[in-house]
């Protein structure tokens, strides 16, 4: 099982970043940064929210959710406008903690992929992610063997049919190179954590 969810892990690390799947799902309005805020101010505890923040973000976190509890009181426009000017300072200085730019909240993501991935989580088990991410990429994979296994055939026939093949061949290797390299970083950044959470 454990195998099985560090290839979860690596085949989703390269779906995340291919151009597809290059927005963020922190900056969507059902995106877990904004959830936590949600119940930061359900509670009228900033606490759930400040996870998402780096250290030196927490007073202007603070800040902004005392001024939107404040603004809340108001009134349902007033308290609309505020929740949605608390999401988007939150979620932007998330983005700025990771060295991402802010460019507004995002509609509610409807991945399957993040989805499956946040129910992982929420539920405890890997095993409808690892299954949703292993169909995907392995048809990716052989998708893209079959145009170039096809291509090949027919490579050396004229110009144009041997840069087909080029092109059929760049994709199938940088696919497979993706996962390869996905992986050696999950191996790498999976050690130090085992070592930090063993230490006492």
């Amino acid at each position: 099982m454990k195998n099985a969810v560090l290839t979860a892990v690596v085949v989703a690390t390269v779906v995340a970043a291919t151009p597809a799947s290059v927005s963020a799902h922190c900056d969507t309005l059902n995106g877990p940064v904004v959830q936590a805020a949600r119940i930061a101010l359900k509670a009228g505890d900033v606490t759930p929210v400040l996870k998402w923040v780096q250290p030196a973000m927490e007073a202007e976190v603070r800040t902004a959710f005392t001024r939107t509890l404040e603004v809340r009181a108001v009134g349902a426009a007033a308290r609309e406008l505020a929740d949605t000017w608390f999401f988007e300072t939150v979620v932007r200085l998330h983005r700025a903690g990771e060295g991402e730019p802010f460019t507004g909240l995002k509609p509610a993501a409807a991945d399957p992929a993040l989805g499956a991935a946040d129910r992982a989580l929420e539920t405890a088990s890997a095993d409808e992610l690892v299954k949703a991410v292993a169909e995907h990429v392995t048809e990716g994979l052989r998708a893209r063997f079959i145009l170039a296994v096809e291509a090949r055939r027919h490579a050396d026939h004229d110009v144009e049919a041997g840069r087909a093949y080029v092109a059929a061949y760049v994709a199938y290797v940088h696919y497979v190179e993706a996962l390869h390299n996905a992986g050696a970083g999950v191996h790498a950044a999976a050690e130090p954590a085992a070592h930090a959470h063993g230490k006492k």
